[in-house]
């Protein structure tokens, strides 16, 4: 049987589409996410370190080797936000 030459064309547009597609949804998320592979099954403690990380450096994915807490983040918690029980 006779390949049909004809097919070959759409067949190597869509290919290179979903490919060029794919990897600029990578790119996308890289980018978003300070050049780090996004992350997956994130529980409440995976949470609550992307929170420190956010106010510590302003982006989730930062991470910080400083000593010593910017000024005011001693008072960014959420636990000063929180109306007491009574």
């Amino acid at each position: 049987m006779p390949v049909p030459w004809e097919a070959l064309i759409p067949f190597g547009l869509l290919t290179a589409m979903f490919g060029a597609a794919g990897t600029l949804l990578n790119v996308s998320t890289r980018a978003q996410n300070q050049g780090k592979p996004p992350r997956y099954n994130i529980d409440k403690w995976d949470e609550m370190m992307m929170n420190r990380d956010k106010q510590l450096t302003g982006h989730i994915r930062g991470q910080s080797d400083n000593v010593f807490a910017p000024p005011g983040f001693e008072t960014s918690s959420v636990w000063t936000a929180e109306r007491k029980a009574s």
